[in-house]
This record gives C-alpha cells, sequence and structure tokens, in this order.
C-alpha cells in the first residue's frame, strides 16, 4: 500500500491483477485481466509512489518484472526477478526483495543492474540470511527492515551491516507474543516501533526496541470477517495522526485502525 502527495491510498490488487486507488475507487494499473500485455499486471505483490517522477512502482510478480505506470502509460524497469515487496528510499533508489535469491536487491537512478544490498547468502536462519523474504521498509538512516518470512521473523539491517538483528519474532512459528506465524507488511511508528502483519495468526502485532515479545495491536481474536478480527493480514502502512491501515488479504478489505 502506498500514499501520493494528494493523500489517496493505492493497494495492489493481487487476484484482480491491477492498482487501485481506494480513496477514489479507480484502477490506476492493469485492469485488462491476467496477462503480460504493456498493459496488464498479472498477481501484483506491492505498490510503492514515487514522488520524484509522480508514478507508481509495481511489483508484478507473476510476469517477473518491476514496472513503472505514469498516466496509464507503462515502463518495465527490471526484468527476470522473483520479485514481492518494494520500497524508496530518500534518495530515490529502489529496494526490491527477490524471493528466490533470497535477499533485497538495491537499483539507483546510476546503476539500474542492482546489487545486493542484504542477505543473498542462501536460503537459512543464520543472521546473514534470509527464508522468503516479502515485505520491505527503509528508514531515514537506510536501514532495511524486512518481513523474513518463512524464518517467522522481522530483521532490521543497518546501513553497511554484514548481518540483521531480530526486531521481531525469531522463536519459530508458533502463537505466542514472542513468535510469527508468515509474517508480511511491516510499518515503523515514529518512536521506533515496529508494526507487524502476522499472517497465519490473523494479527497485526507492535514491538519496541529490544523486546522479547510483541503487543498485540488489532486482531488476535481468531480467522474471521468482524471488525475486531482480521483473515492473513498483508499490506501495513501509516496514514495521518498514527491511524493504521490493514490490508486484510483474505477478508478482501481495507481496515483502518486509529493507533493511540
Amino acid at each position: 500500500m502506498a500514499f501520493d502527495r494528494h493523500g489517496n491510498l493505492f493497494v495492489a490488487d493481487w487476484n484482480n491483477h491491477r492498482i487501485i486507488n481506494v480513496t477514489t475507487k479507480q484502477i490506476v494499473a492493469g485492469g485488462f485481466g491476467k496477462g503480460g500485455a504493456p498493459n496488464q499486471l498479472d498477481g501484483p505483490t506491492d505498490v510503492v509512489y514515487d514522488r520524484i517522477t509522480n508514478s507508481f512502482i509495481i511489483a508484478d510478480r507473476g510476469n517477473q518484472r518491476v514496472v513503472r505506470w505514469s498516466n496509464g502509460n507503462s515502463e518495465i524497469l527490471i526484468q527476470n526477478i522473483d520479485c514481492w515487496g518494494l520500497a524508496l528510499d530518500k534518495d530515490g533508489s529502489l529496494y526490491i526483495t527477490d524471493t528466490e535469491r533470497c535477499e533485497v536487491r538495491c537499483y539507483t537512478k546510476t546503476d539500474r543492474n542492482g546489487f545486493k544490498a542484504i542477505g543473498g547468502n542462501g536460503q537459512g536462519t543464520q543472521l546473514n540470511q534470509l527464508r522468503f523474504p516479502t515485505y520491505i521498509l527503509i528508514d531515514d538512516d537506510y536501514s532495511i527492515y524486512v518481513s523474513d518470512s518463512l524464518n517467522h521473523r522481522v530483521m532490521k539491517w543497518p546501513l553497511e551491516a554484514k548481518q540483521g538483528i531480530v526486531v521481531a519474532g525469531g522463536h519459530g512459528q508458533g502463537h505466542s507474543l514472542r513468535q510469527l506465524s508468515y509474517c508480511q507488511g511491516i510499518a515503523v511508528d515514529r518512536f521506533g516501533d515496529v508494526y507487524v502483519a502476522d499472517g497465519y495468526n490473523h494479527r497485526v502485532v507492535r514491538w519496541t526496541e529490544y523486546a522479547d515479545e510483541g503487543t498485540l495491536v488489532v486482531g488476535g481474536n481468531g480467522k474471521g470477517e468482524q471488525a475486531n478480527q482480521l483473515s492473513c493480514p498483508r499490506g501495513l502502512t501509516f496514514g495521518d495522526l498514527g491511524s493504521l491501515y490493514v490490508a486484510d488479504g483474505q477478508n478482501h478489505r481495507i481496515q483502518k485502525f486509529i493507533i493511540e
């Protein structure tokens, strides 16, 4: 999920192969069925808004490519990549999770071939490894937060670090507040607290720095479609005034929660 400069919220509508402006209820990319044509997408997993070019960058996972979409026109930026999550840093460099290589790759304005930013040491559980990384976030200090999905943990890699730090989970797959189960979207608030979409536990959990367990924020009432329930949450993002938006995956809805 991503906000543009006008406060419109955009979502990757995976099964409908399109990007939706949920604020105005308009299709801004795709919407012509599943496919690899220039006007089509195939299972997009993430979208970011590029304020510099006023365009959208989309992880077109089924087509193994990352595309830029602007004013109804598409441009292929990167091909042959098992993309999932996307993030832009404050300089406009693009970061992409590559689930096949178990790494996050970085593409700058001067290096369109890209380079390994973190991971890339084979699939595994060591602090310099990842296992099916999905969503990512880059903070103002260029630290990379990544949902290390099949390791059921969120990692933080400070700039130029050779290995990551576990900032959420890391105690195996499970249901306790020390554990995660197929973690997905990440958000970080102004205090540095990490919010995680805990996919198969159907909840959002907040982890403060150095905490050994998280605090339940949203859900945690079993899988369901009631207002206090989630069903396989995916993306997370903060809006104005501390509001947290949750892509409630299998409920096919976006939920907004006010976080105190």
